[in-house]
């Protein structure tokens, strides 16, 4: 996970980071308290900052990335 020094997520950036996330759970079948879904969430934030800032964006960066 990228460091997030000097980064300011606003309540939006939130939640849809986690609308997101959530989605991505669902659509796997995959428990948010898992490994898997805590590296998707760290790989998400990395997502976000590079630019893929929306919902839309965000999800479908976060389904063609690989598993770690």
């Amino acid at each position: 996970m990228s460091l997030l020094l000097n980064s300011a997520f606003t309540t939006d950036d939130v939640d849809v980071l986690r609308c997101v996330l959530d989605t991505w759970c669902a659509e796997k079948r995959i428990d948010i308290k898992s490994t898997e879904a805590q590296s998707a969430a760290s790989a998400a934030l990395d997502l976000f900052q590079s630019g893929h800032d929306t919902h839309d964006r965000l999800l479908i960066a976060l389904r063609s990335r690989r598993s770690r």
